[in-house]
């Protein structure tokens, strides 16, 4: 019987120790997880996909790009994925480095097989949670992006309370060509209303209370 279930999300690990990779898989894949193994960074890098709802397991200390150099792209690129760092006994201070960057968790070799499988559970519960969130973002973002330079500015205006007098006086534009840009910001956006357009434009604030 195939116990994988791609409804339990994905496991990245990143290793360049041949061992600990074949042994994190044959241990997680045994529990139901997909996992897929990269023995750098880099080739890591070239083969994620943040569409996928899923967690990384990183040694700290590996020939080329280092688990805490993977961890700066991943921030730079504002990526959702949770991480948890594979140490050494002497890593343990480098590790908590890395939790205050957002890591959630390090484990130390040799790992206790029923930890590491909870607290891969809490990344991929975690994962769901903020993959969400990001697609949410993502999605507001290619909206937003839809408007010009100048509809932009008439938006944020809208948005702060501000009349069509008052928006054409600070732009130096028409009342006539105010009126058009919130034409043309509401059918870009999809919105029937004012109330519509206030809780596009404010993405998930405005959902909450």
């Amino acid at each position: 019987m195939n116990l994988m279930s791609p409804k339990k999300g994905t496991v990245y690990v990143v290793d360049d120790d041949e061992a600990v990779r074949d042994s994190l898989q044959w241990l997680l894949e045994g529990k139901g997880y997909r996992v897929r193994c990269f023995d750098s960074a880099e080739a890591f890098l070239t083969r994620y996909d943040p569409r996928e709802v899923a967690c990384l397991i990183i040694d700290v200390r590996m020939s080329g790009m280092t688990g805490l150099e993977l961890q700066d792209r991943l921030l730079e690129r504002k990526s959702p994925l949770p991480i948890v760092f594979i140490t050494g006994h002497g890593d343990v201070p480098m590790a908590v480095d890395t939790m205050k960057k957002g890591a959630l968790d390090f484990i130390q070799k040799p790992f206790n097989e029923k930890e590491l499988l909870e607290l891969v559970e809490r990344m991929l519960a975690r994962a769901r949670d903020t993959f969400a969130d990001h697609e949410i973002a993502a999605s507001h973002e290619a909206l937003m992006s839809k408007l010009t330079g100048r509809e932009s500015q008439v938006l944020e205006r809208i948005v702060a309370g501000r009349l069509n007098k008052q928006i054409a006086d600070d732009l130096g534009i028409s009342i006539k060509t105010v009126e058009a840009h919130r034409a043309n910001i509401m059918e870009k956006l999809g919105a029937n209303t004012v109330a519509d357009l206030l809780k596009i434009a404010l993405g998930n604030s405005a959902a909450k209370p």
